[in-house]
């Protein structure tokens, strides 16, 4: 077993298998929010990787998606072995997912340790991240369920939140017990939460051992565990058959509701400020860029009349702005997205009125 302070049992497992809806005309099932360089030169799922380097190495690194974008997956991270980018026959949820990953790391490294990032987040301060990071590891080495806990910016009712011990600061150095798990809050209460100050966003990444992950799996979800059992190993030809055949059976729930909210021997930690940001609309890439000229954000060719706090994205036109304010505008060739900033949450509504209408052609 390794001592607490070696990586050499660490693997990265990243989620990417979401289809972005609120990225919408931009983000679509072909090539959805992960894959496309929302914020920056690279796309989200490239940053996801490189920020993980130096702890963990190409052949550690393992990517969960969907069988539709696994070979985007692969063109966008070729140093991945394609071996361990793994197309889920059907969407299960985070559960299932990481119920998957610890069987497969388990067969590989017995000791794994594993840690969960979803593929479609930035991270500015990423030094500081990773020293948060290799505490994590540490952490797990004794058998802990670890959660990150994001110190929140303000009452957001679209994250749900970690309850840690009164008196916590944000940039504990040491693993805290989770006292509770709480749902996506409604205004009043994610007020109450934040002016409490030992409550933090739950972003969805884990550190845990394989091992002990997959034996809370097999006791708080066993259907998902029964159906995970069925693999064959993944360096077998059967086992792409067996995942069609079997992880349809597993239970469509997430990790923190399948077992997080059940089990005893999790910790989190009350991270510093390290710039998190699950970039979860256009509103968010408008406040996460640079402000150009009466605060517009344009990553195209703009000009601008008594215009202000527009987000603007028309490749290979001009787009021109008058007297208008607080718009976002998203141009691609078959669609055209119009909204005010403060409805960018409402696209993914757009997308299932889509869905509903049939309008294959435009998702």
């Amino acid at each position: 077993m390794s001592s607490k302070r070696d990586l050499s049992h660490f693997h990265g497992v990243i989620l990417a298998g979401g289809r972005g809806t609120r990225f919408w005309p931009r983000s679509r099932r072909a090539l959805p929010k992960q894959l496309l360089p929302v914020v920056g030169e690279q796309s989200l799922l490239r940053q996801t990787a490189e920020r993980l380097k130096g702890l963990v190495p190409a052949d550690r690194l393992w990517v969960l998606t969907s069988e539709t974008l696994r070979k985007k997956v692969i063109q966008e991270l070729p140093e991945v072995p394609r071996r361990q980018v793994i197309a889920e026959p059907i969407q299960r949820n985070t559960g299932p997912a990481i119920g998957l990953a610890a069987r497969l790391l388990q067969e590989k490294d017995p000791d794994a340790v594993m840690g969960v990032f979803p593929s479609d987040h930035f991270i500015e301060r990423e030094a500081t991240f990773r020293k948060v990071l290799r505490r994590a590891v540490q952490a797990a080495s004794d058998d802990r369920l670890v959660v990150l806990g994001i110190p929140p910016r303000g009452p957001e009712t679209g994250y749900g939140y970690i309850r840690l011990p009164k008196g916590v600061k944000a940039g504990a150095t040491e693993p805290l017990p989770v006292m509770k798990f709480e749902e996506k809050p409604p205004l009043a209460r994610a007020k109450r939460f934040v002016k409490a100050g030992n409550y933090f966003w739950n972003a969805g990444m884990f550190v845990w051992r394989a091992r002990v992950i997959g034996d809370a799996i097999e006791e708080l979800m066993p259907q998902t565990a029964e159906a995970l059992s069925r693999l064959a190993p993944l360096s077998s030809r059967r086992f792409t058959g067996s995942l069609r055949a079997y992880y349809g059976e597993c239970d469509n729930e997430s990790i923190d509701y399948g077992v997080l909210e059940q089990a005893k021997n999790i910790v989190g930690f009350a991270c510093p400020e390290f710039g998190w940001n699950d970039v979860g609309s256009w509103e968010a890439v408008y406040q996460l860029l640079r402000k150009q000229h009466q605060g517009n954000v344009s990553r195209t060719s703009v000009h601008q009349i008594d215009s202000q706090g527009n987000y603007v994205e028309a490749p290979g036109k001009l787009a021109a702005l008058v007297g208008v304010k607080d718009l976002i505008v998203v141009d691609t060739p078959d669609a055209l997205l119009i909204c005010s900033r403060e409805h960018a949450q409402s696209v993914s509504t757009l997308v299932r009125e889509l869905e509903a209408a049939d309008r294959d052609d435009l998702l």
